[in-house]
Protein backbone atom coordinates (compact mmCIF):
# COMPACT_ATOMS: atom_id res chain seq x y z
CA UNK A 1 0.00 0.00 0.00
CA UNK A 2 2.65 2.19 0.66
CA UNK A 3 4.94 1.51 -2.16
CA UNK A 4 1.19 1.93 -4.20
CA UNK A 5 0.79 5.44 -2.71
CA UNK A 6 4.39 6.70 -3.29
CA UNK A 7 4.34 5.18 -7.21
CA UNK A 8 0.99 7.62 -6.77
CA UNK A 9 2.92 11.04 -5.83
CA UNK A 10 5.56 9.99 -8.25
CA UNK A 11 3.05 9.91 -11.00
CA UNK A 12 1.62 13.19 -9.88
CA UNK A 13 4.97 15.29 -9.71
CA UNK A 14 6.03 13.46 -12.94
CA UNK A 15 2.88 15.07 -14.67
CA UNK A 16 3.05 18.66 -12.09
CA UNK A 17 6.98 18.65 -13.99
CA UNK A 18 5.87 17.71 -17.39
CA UNK A 19 3.45 20.61 -17.46
CA UNK A 20 5.80 23.16 -15.76
CA UNK A 21 8.40 22.58 -18.42
CA UNK A 22 5.71 22.48 -21.19
CA UNK A 23 4.68 25.73 -20.36
CA UNK A 24 8.28 27.09 -20.57
CA UNK A 25 9.06 25.63 -23.52
CA UNK A 26 6.08 26.25 -25.60
CA UNK A 27 6.82 30.28 -23.94
CA UNK A 28 9.92 30.04 -25.42
CA UNK A 29 8.79 28.54 -28.81
CA UNK A 30 6.76 31.91 -29.28
CA UNK A 31 9.33 34.31 -27.76
CA UNK A 32 10.20 35.36 -31.90
CA UNK A 33 7.27 37.09 -32.25
CA UNK A 34 7.67 39.19 -28.74
CA UNK A 35 11.37 39.94 -30.24
CA UNK A 36 9.95 41.09 -33.65
CA UNK A 37 7.48 42.86 -31.54
CA UNK A 38 10.81 45.33 -29.85
CA UNK A 39 12.96 44.84 -32.95
CA UNK A 40 12.16 48.86 -33.58
CA UNK A 41 14.08 49.63 -30.52
CA UNK A 42 17.48 49.63 -29.73
CA UNK A 43 19.05 46.24 -28.25
CA UNK A 44 20.69 47.79 -25.81
CA UNK A 45 17.16 49.37 -24.31
CA UNK A 46 15.83 45.88 -24.49
CA UNK A 47 18.08 43.85 -22.92
CA UNK A 48 18.17 46.12 -19.92
CA UNK A 49 14.36 46.42 -19.59
CA UNK A 50 14.20 42.62 -19.79
CA UNK A 51 17.15 42.35 -16.78
CA UNK A 52 15.50 44.89 -14.61
CA UNK A 53 11.91 43.64 -14.81
CA UNK A 54 12.73 40.60 -13.92
CA UNK A 55 13.79 40.81 -11.01
CA UNK A 56 10.70 41.85 -9.22
CA UNK A 57 9.14 38.64 -10.46
CA UNK A 58 11.97 36.58 -9.78
CA UNK A 59 12.30 38.13 -6.22
CA UNK A 60 8.55 37.55 -5.52
CA UNK A 61 8.69 33.79 -6.41
CA UNK A 62 11.47 33.05 -4.46
CA UNK A 63 9.74 34.70 -1.20
CA UNK A 64 6.57 32.74 -2.08
CA UNK A 65 8.35 29.52 -2.28
CA UNK A 66 10.25 30.18 1.03
CA UNK A 67 13.72 29.93 -0.54
CA UNK A 68 15.89 32.87 0.41
CA UNK A 69 17.67 30.87 2.88
CA UNK A 70 20.83 29.88 0.81
CA UNK A 71 20.12 32.91 -1.77
CA UNK A 72 21.29 34.97 1.13
CA UNK A 73 24.05 32.96 2.10
CA UNK A 74 25.11 33.03 -2.04
CA UNK A 75 25.07 36.93 -1.85
CA UNK A 76 27.77 37.27 1.41
CA UNK A 77 29.70 34.80 -0.61
CA UNK A 78 32.78 36.61 -3.07
CA UNK A 79 33.10 33.15 -4.72
CA UNK A 80 29.46 32.62 -5.70
CA UNK A 81 28.92 36.40 -6.56
CA UNK A 82 31.90 36.24 -9.08
CA UNK A 83 30.80 32.80 -10.22
CA UNK A 84 26.95 34.71 -10.50
CA UNK A 85 28.80 37.30 -12.39
CA UNK A 86 30.54 35.23 -14.86
CA UNK A 87 26.91 33.25 -15.91
CA UNK A 88 24.91 36.57 -16.03
CA UNK A 89 27.66 37.82 -19.06
CA UNK A 90 27.07 34.32 -20.68
CA UNK A 91 23.74 34.30 -20.13
CA UNK A 92 23.71 38.31 -21.32
CA UNK A 93 25.69 37.83 -24.49
CA UNK A 94 23.14 34.72 -25.18
CA UNK A 95 19.96 37.18 -25.20
CA UNK A 96 22.00 39.96 -27.01
CA UNK A 97 22.88 37.46 -30.15
CA UNK A 98 19.08 36.49 -30.33
CA UNK A 99 17.28 39.63 -29.70
CA UNK A 100 19.80 40.78 -32.45
CA UNK A 101 19.56 37.99 -34.77
CA UNK A 102 15.42 38.00 -34.78
CA UNK A 103 15.28 41.54 -35.62
CA UNK A 104 17.08 41.14 -38.77
CA UNK A 105 15.25 38.14 -40.29
CA UNK A 106 18.42 35.31 -38.86
CA UNK A 107 15.78 33.47 -37.15
CA UNK A 108 16.07 30.56 -38.52
CA UNK A 109 20.00 30.30 -37.55
CA UNK A 110 18.78 30.78 -33.64
CA UNK A 111 17.08 27.74 -34.17
CA UNK A 112 19.70 26.18 -35.46
CA UNK A 113 21.78 26.93 -32.63
CA UNK A 114 20.23 25.69 -30.02
CA UNK A 115 19.21 22.30 -32.01
CA UNK A 116 23.01 22.03 -31.52
CA UNK A 117 23.23 23.23 -27.91
CA UNK A 118 22.89 19.89 -26.26
CA UNK A 119 25.42 18.59 -28.83
CA UNK A 120 27.89 21.09 -27.93
CA UNK A 121 27.29 20.46 -24.29
CA UNK A 122 27.79 17.40 -24.75
CA UNK A 123 31.38 17.70 -26.01
CA UNK A 124 31.99 20.32 -23.23
CA UNK A 125 30.94 17.74 -21.13
CA UNK A 126 34.01 15.59 -22.46
CA UNK A 127 36.72 17.72 -22.53
CA UNK A 128 36.34 19.54 -19.35
CA UNK A 129 34.43 17.16 -17.03
CA UNK A 130 36.62 14.08 -18.61
CA UNK A 131 32.77 12.57 -19.21
CA UNK A 132 32.91 9.29 -21.69
CA UNK A 133 31.40 9.74 -24.55
CA UNK A 134 29.89 6.85 -26.55
CA UNK A 135 30.04 5.87 -30.09
CA UNK A 136 26.24 7.07 -31.05
CA UNK A 137 27.25 10.19 -29.38
CA UNK A 138 30.27 10.57 -31.04
CA UNK A 139 28.95 10.30 -34.32
CA UNK A 140 26.22 12.61 -33.21
CA UNK A 141 28.56 14.98 -32.63
CA UNK A 142 30.15 14.25 -36.33
CA UNK A 143 27.09 14.71 -37.84
CA UNK A 144 26.29 18.02 -36.25
CA UNK A 145 30.13 19.06 -37.68
CA UNK A 146 29.22 17.64 -40.78
CA UNK A 147 25.83 20.39 -41.03
CA UNK A 148 27.96 23.04 -39.53
CA UNK A 149 30.22 22.30 -42.75
CA UNK A 150 27.88 22.56 -45.55
CA UNK A 151 26.43 25.90 -44.41
CA UNK A 152 29.69 26.79 -43.71
CA UNK A 153 30.63 26.46 -47.58
CA UNK A 154 27.62 27.31 -48.84
CA UNK A 155 27.54 30.63 -47.29
CA UNK A 156 31.47 31.41 -47.37
CA UNK A 157 31.67 31.71 -43.91
CA UNK A 158 30.86 30.00 -40.21
CA UNK A 159 27.20 30.09 -39.54
CA UNK A 160 28.00 32.51 -36.39
CA UNK A 161 25.07 32.84 -34.78
CA UNK A 162 24.44 29.67 -34.49
CA UNK A 163 27.67 28.58 -32.81
CA UNK A 164 27.68 31.47 -30.60
CA UNK A 165 24.10 30.66 -29.56
CA UNK A 166 24.53 27.30 -29.03
CA UNK A 167 28.35 27.96 -27.00
CA UNK A 168 27.06 30.84 -25.05
CA UNK A 169 24.61 28.68 -23.81
CA UNK A 170 26.76 25.31 -23.16
CA UNK A 171 29.47 27.44 -21.35
CA UNK A 172 26.15 29.41 -19.30
CA UNK A 173 24.94 25.54 -18.21
CA UNK A 174 28.77 24.40 -17.12
CA UNK A 175 29.14 27.17 -14.93
CA UNK A 176 25.97 27.68 -13.84
CA UNK A 177 26.68 24.02 -12.11
CA UNK A 178 29.12 25.95 -10.16
CA UNK A 179 26.76 27.86 -8.00
CA UNK A 180 25.80 25.95 -4.92
CA UNK A 181 22.14 27.12 -5.10
CA UNK A 182 19.05 26.49 -6.96
CA UNK A 183 17.94 27.17 -10.52
CA UNK A 184 15.74 30.31 -9.50
CA UNK A 185 17.93 31.66 -6.80
CA UNK A 186 20.48 31.58 -9.17
CA UNK A 187 18.57 33.38 -11.50
CA UNK A 188 17.93 36.13 -9.32
CA UNK A 189 21.01 36.88 -8.57
CA UNK A 190 22.44 36.40 -11.60
CA UNK A 191 19.47 39.57 -12.69
CA UNK A 192 20.30 40.95 -9.75
CA UNK A 193 23.88 41.14 -10.61
CA UNK A 194 23.35 42.82 -14.16
CA UNK A 195 20.43 45.36 -12.77
CA UNK A 196 23.18 47.89 -11.24
CA UNK A 197 24.31 48.62 -14.91
CA UNK A 198 20.71 48.08 -16.44
CA UNK A 199 19.13 50.39 -14.30
CA UNK A 200 21.53 52.57 -14.55
CA UNK A 201 21.63 52.84 -18.17
CA UNK A 202 18.09 53.18 -18.12
CA UNK A 203 17.99 56.52 -15.92
CA UNK A 204 20.62 57.72 -18.24
CA UNK A 205 18.47 57.14 -21.53
CA UNK A 206 15.61 59.08 -19.60
CA UNK A 207 17.94 61.93 -18.47
CA UNK A 208 19.03 62.20 -21.95
CA UNK A 209 15.39 61.69 -23.49
CA UNK A 210 16.50 58.88 -25.72
CA UNK A 211 14.33 56.13 -24.31
CA UNK A 212 11.79 54.24 -25.26
CA UNK A 213 10.05 53.38 -21.63
CA UNK A 214 8.82 57.02 -19.99
CA UNK A 215 9.18 59.19 -23.22
CA UNK A 216 7.34 56.93 -26.12
CA UNK A 217 4.18 56.20 -26.65
CA UNK A 218 2.35 53.98 -24.69
CA UNK A 219 2.63 50.62 -26.75
CA UNK A 220 6.20 51.19 -26.70
CA UNK A 221 6.41 50.95 -22.66
CA UNK A 222 4.32 48.18 -22.25
CA UNK A 223 6.52 46.37 -24.74
CA UNK A 224 9.59 47.25 -22.41
CA UNK A 225 8.09 46.47 -18.99
CA UNK A 226 6.42 43.12 -20.72
CA UNK A 227 10.48 42.48 -21.87
CA UNK A 228 10.47 40.93 -17.95
CA UNK A 229 7.90 38.75 -17.57
CA UNK A 230 8.76 37.00 -21.06
CA UNK A 231 12.21 36.37 -19.68
CA UNK A 232 11.63 35.31 -16.15
CA UNK A 233 8.07 33.68 -16.27
CA UNK A 234 9.58 30.38 -18.76
CA UNK A 235 12.71 30.55 -16.79
CA UNK A 236 11.09 30.21 -13.38
CA UNK A 237 8.36 27.26 -14.83
CA UNK A 238 12.00 25.30 -16.18
CA UNK A 239 13.53 25.71 -12.61
CA UNK A 240 10.29 24.48 -11.21
CA UNK A 241 9.66 21.79 -13.41
CA UNK A 242 12.74 20.48 -14.35
CA UNK A 243 13.41 19.83 -10.54
CA UNK A 244 10.40 16.93 -10.76
CA UNK A 245 11.59 15.56 -14.20
CA UNK A 246 13.79 12.88 -15.36
CA UNK A 247 16.63 14.30 -17.30
CA UNK A 248 16.19 12.04 -19.76
CA UNK A 249 12.98 13.78 -20.23
CA UNK A 250 14.14 16.92 -20.08
CA UNK A 251 16.79 16.17 -23.11
CA UNK A 252 13.78 14.97 -25.41
CA UNK A 253 11.22 18.00 -24.55
CA UNK A 254 14.17 21.14 -24.77
CA UNK A 255 13.85 20.23 -28.59
CA UNK A 256 10.25 21.86 -28.37
CA UNK A 257 11.39 25.58 -28.67
CA UNK A 258 13.72 25.50 -31.17
CA UNK A 259 11.25 23.38 -33.54
CA UNK A 260 8.22 26.05 -33.07
CA UNK A 261 11.24 28.55 -33.69
CA UNK A 262 11.82 27.03 -36.62
CA UNK A 263 8.46 26.31 -37.81
CA UNK A 264 7.61 30.15 -37.00
CA UNK A 265 10.86 31.61 -38.76
CA UNK A 266 9.93 29.43 -42.31
CA UNK A 267 6.20 29.62 -41.80
CA UNK A 268 5.42 32.82 -40.51
CA UNK A 269 8.43 35.02 -40.91
CA UNK A 270 9.25 33.81 -44.58
CA UNK A 271 12.84 33.22 -43.98
CA UNK A 272 14.78 31.79 -46.77
CA UNK A 273 15.08 28.00 -46.49
CA UNK A 274 16.47 26.43 -49.58
CA UNK A 275 18.02 22.85 -50.41
CA UNK A 276 21.35 23.26 -48.58
CA UNK A 277 19.75 24.58 -45.45
CA UNK A 278 17.20 21.44 -45.66
CA UNK A 279 20.14 19.33 -45.97
CA UNK A 280 21.76 20.86 -42.72
CA UNK A 281 18.93 20.40 -40.78
CA UNK A 282 18.63 17.35 -42.01
CA UNK A 283 21.44 15.95 -40.26
CA UNK A 284 21.18 17.83 -37.25
CA UNK A 285 17.95 16.29 -36.65
CA UNK A 286 19.31 12.85 -37.33
CA UNK A 287 22.34 13.65 -34.71
CA UNK A 288 19.65 15.05 -32.33
CA UNK A 289 17.49 11.97 -32.59
CA UNK A 290 21.02 9.50 -31.76
CA UNK A 291 21.59 11.03 -28.95
CA UNK A 292 18.53 11.04 -27.46
CA UNK A 293 18.62 7.40 -28.37
CA UNK A 294 21.91 7.30 -26.89
CA UNK A 295 20.44 8.85 -23.49
CA UNK A 296 17.42 6.64 -23.54
CA UNK A 297 19.81 3.33 -23.79
CA UNK A 298 21.60 4.63 -20.98
CA UNK A 299 18.94 4.91 -18.85
CA UNK A 300 17.46 2.13 -19.41
CA UNK A 301 20.93 0.24 -18.96
CA UNK A 302 21.16 2.24 -15.54
CA UNK A 303 17.45 0.71 -14.34
CA UNK A 304 18.52 -2.95 -15.34
CA UNK A 305 21.66 -2.61 -13.19
CA UNK A 306 19.90 -1.43 -10.32
CA UNK A 307 16.82 -3.95 -10.76
CA UNK A 308 19.39 -6.11 -9.72
CA UNK A 309 21.02 -5.52 -6.88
Amino acid sequence: MVTETAQLDADAKGRRGFLLALGAYFLWGLLPFYMKAVAHLPLAEVIANRVVWSVPIAAAVLIWAGRTADFKAAIRSPKSLAMAGLTAVLISVNWGIYVWAISVDRTVETALGYYINPLVSVVVGALLLGERLDRLQIAAVALAAVAVTVLTVEAGKLPWVSLALAFSFAAYGFFRKTLPIGPSQGFLLEVLLLSVPAFCYIVYLIATGQDHLVSSTGGDTALLLGCGPVTAVPLLLFAFGARLLRLSTIGIMQYIAPTMVFLIAVLIFHEPFGAIEAIAFALIWTALAMYSWSMFRGRDARTAVQATR
